[in-house]
């Protein structure tokens, strides 16, 4: 059987590496290639000819790319646009969104899932771009508080970018700390659904018997407390999102009564007996790994596929480091902004930075940050301040005792603080900061992961000592006995 050549596919790249690169494997595919490297070229080559699929740099040497596009659909409506960007924020996969691109890669890219999208785009016999939506401007974007340029931050953006214009469900996974609600918020801040409200619940911080009520609202008289009728976060999210955190803390009563109002979409407050409509998007979060908690029967499995439409994983913060300076001077901005004294960080200080664990992840790095910036004397910060401030990083683990007596946890905690030349004002955040977790990790081991007796043991609230829990994103289960 003969082979038909697909159609011209037009490159619009003004990097001649990148583009020599693009052309060679579309050529061994078959494509036949028509490169420029600017607006103006690409304008005169779609007036006189008709191509399968268009590959366009943004920042080209006469104009904007992605802003010119409107040119492009008066001339060639059907065409598919892929877009390849070396400004790789979420703004520039957001405005490649709204301009209808079949596709965005950041640079650097894959040069073979480029290969496959231009083969499924030039398989496309129309597309139908919904020009009718509003779009958001790049101010309101720049405000969406996701940073970073790593490759690991770029797959999330194209994730994020994929979920804009629907509602389907999206399950997003990573450490505490990594920015899971900053995800959500930036999906309903940038979608359809950004006239509504956004209301987001932490279902780990609510006791087990009051996360119904919680959800899904109660009438008066429902059970001993319930004085008034009062509406859940269903009905408050109502025409918007409901963000769940920390779904896999969700008691299992709880879980069948979600997973029967995402079937449905309807719910019934708790001592009630009318359905009630609602018509809301969910995004939901866990820093847990739910397969072997659905393994055990302690996550319903059903559940899980309802939430997992969509799976955005975020990465920590480990695993993007290139990413920690523009972090940095991200959290500099906020904490001037938050009446915190104007600081800088000179590049051996965020140098420092970029060498830690940062077991806390983002979370961690601002916190830092705002207490650098609060407890340096001058504006300029080295990395003599940093270590001075929240010192070296410590291992830990071994100060804590597994069982019994506070013998390791003092003797470690004496050496520190004998070492110490006074004053150097930081000693108790830098304690807190280093004893924290093992010391709630130590009174989980010694009360067998029983949240409530380890509260007892710490002298603190329960409710408190879950929060940090998720926060600092340990697994009490791993100290049950069993």
């Amino acid at each position: 059987m003969a082979h038909t050549p697909p159609a011209p596919i037009l490159l619009v790249e003004d990097d001649a590496a990148i583009a020599t690169v693009i052309m060679a494997a579309l050529e061994d595919e078959g494509f036949a290639i028509a490169h420029c490297t600017n607006i103006a070229a690409r304008d005169n080559l779609l007036a006189g000819r008709r191509f399968a699929v268009m590959l366009t740099d943004v920042i080209l040497e006469d104009g904007d790319g992605l802003a010119s596009l409107a040119a492009v659909r008066e001339r060639a409506p059907d065409m598919p646009v892929i877009v390849l960007s070396a400004q790789n924020t979420l703004d520039t996969a957001v405005r490649a969104s709204e301009s209808d691109a079949f596709e965005y890669f950041p640079k650097p890219f894959d040069l073979d899932e480029l290969v496959h999208a231009v083969r499924q785009a030039a398989g496309l016999r129309e597309n139908t771009p919904d020009n009718a939506e509003d779009t958001l401007s790049g101010a309101e974007s720049d405000r969406m508080p996701l940073v970073g340029r790593s490759p690991a931050m770029q797959g999330v953006y194209r994730m994020i970018t994929r979920v804009l214009r629907n509602d389907l469900t999206v399950l997003i996974t990573g450490e505490s700390g990594t920015g899971k609600e900053l995800v959500a918020e930036a999906i309903h801040q940038l979608g359809n659904r950004r006239t509504g409200p956004f209301v987001a619940v932490n279902t780990a911080a609510i006791p087990a018997d009051l996360v119904e009520s919680e959800l899904f609202g109660h009438e008066k008289g429902a059970f001993t407390g319930a004085i008034a009728q009062a509406i859940g976060k269903f009905e408050q999210a109502n025409g918007g999102t409901l963000f769940l955190d920390e779904i896999g803390d969700m008691p299992a009563e709880a879980q069948t009564r979600l997973l029967r109002a995402l079937q449905s979409g309807r719910i019934r407050r708790v001592g009630g007996r009318q359905e009630i409509a609602v018509n809301v998007r969910i995004i939901a979060a866990t820093n847990r790994d739910l397969t072997p908690m659905i393994a055990s029967g302690t996550f319903r499995e059903d559940l899980f596929y309802r939430l997992n439409v969509v799976p955005i994983e975020l990465p920590p913060l480990r695993e993007r480091r290139e990413d920690i300076s523009a972090l940095v001077q991200h959290f500099l901005v906020l904490a001037a902004e938050d009446g915190l004294p104007r600081r800088h960080l000179t590049p051996d200080a965020v140098e420092q930075l970029e060498q830690r664990n940062w077991r806390g992840n983002v979370r961690e790095l601002r916190n830092v940050v705002y207490r650098l910036t609060l407890m340096a004397r001058e504006e300029r910060i080295d990395a003599a301040n940093v270590n001075d401030i929240i010192g070296p990083e410590i291992a830990v683990a071994n100060a804590v005792p597994t069982s019994g007596g506070q013998g390791g946890f003092a003797a470690a905690l004496s050496g520190w603080l004998a070492a110490e030349t006074p004053p150097s004002g930081a000693i108790y955040h830098r304690a807190l900061a280093a004893f924290e977790k093992p010391l709630i990790e130590y009174a989980l081991g010694r009360t067998g992961g029983n949240q409530l007796r380890a509260a007892q043991l710490l002298g603190i609230n329960r409710n408190t000592l879950r929060k940090r829990i998720g926060e600092l994103g340990l697994e009490p289960d791993r100290f049950s006995p069993s």
